[in-house]
């Protein structure tokens, strides 16, 4: 019956959108930001692979759940619940699902990178910034996020890069340049960090740049 074709299609769509779900997140949330500023903090420290990497992706994720939750929960009651009550068919669902998505990242995105993803996809240029389609937002969005987080990345790194010159000229001085600047300048970046509350400086800042 048609109802049962529907209702196969329905979980078709929806089996489709969970099979995508990892790619939609690293894509059209703030994780590719977080994840890459967590992972250069770790460079910034010399601390090879401590924290895991599997223990900086845990914790991008869950920080994108906390700052995406209000997102979310508009996506939900505007778009699966509708959509689950057959109230709405598949391409309303998916527009009003993207539509809290593309203001997100249109807040978030720089213009020149919009430019740039108008001038390759061929876009007319919309009277409202809201009427452009994922092929440009998201793209665009991504490469914003990129320079924010290598932004905020340098500045992570240069305290660090410092304190690494400043102990390499003091062991040159003392004429012991057989002995690796790391092996004195780790545990002093580390007490640092520690004594500063860095991942708490690091990761609220993260946060106060999407909520501010």
């Amino acid at each position: 019956t048609n109802s049962e074709v529907y209702a196969g299609l329905k979980l078709a769509t929806l089996l489709w959108l969970l099979a995508f779900l990892p790619s939609l997140i690293m894509a059209l949330t703030c994780f590719t930001r977080i994840a890459v500023v967590l992972s250069l903090t770790r460079q910034a420290l010399g601390t090879a692979q401590v924290p895991p990497s599997q223990v900086l992706l845990g914790l991008a994720l869950f920080l994108t759940f906390s700052i995406m939750s209000p997102i979310f929960t508009q996506i939900y009651n505007e778009a699966a619940v509708p959509y689950m009550e057959d109230q709405i068919t598949n391409e309303q669902a998916l527009d009003k699902a993207f539509a809290p998505l593309r203001t997100f990242m249109l807040q978030h995105t720089r213009e020149q990178d919009l430019e740039l993803f108008i001038e390759v996809t061929k876009t007319e240029i919309p009277d409202d910034v809201e009427n452009l389609g994922p092929a440009v937002v998201v793209p665009a969005f991504l490469i914003s996020e990129l320079n924010s987080a290598f932004q905020i990345g340098f500045l992570i790194f240069l305290p660090f890069l410092i304190l690494d010159m400043i102990i390499s000229s003091v062991l040159t001085s003392m004429s012991m340049i057989t002995l690796p600047p790391t092996v004195i300048s780790l545990p002093i970046k580390l007490m640092l960090f520690v004594v500063i509350d860095g991942w708490n400086l690091i990761i609220g800042n993260l946060i106060k740049s999407y909520t501010v």
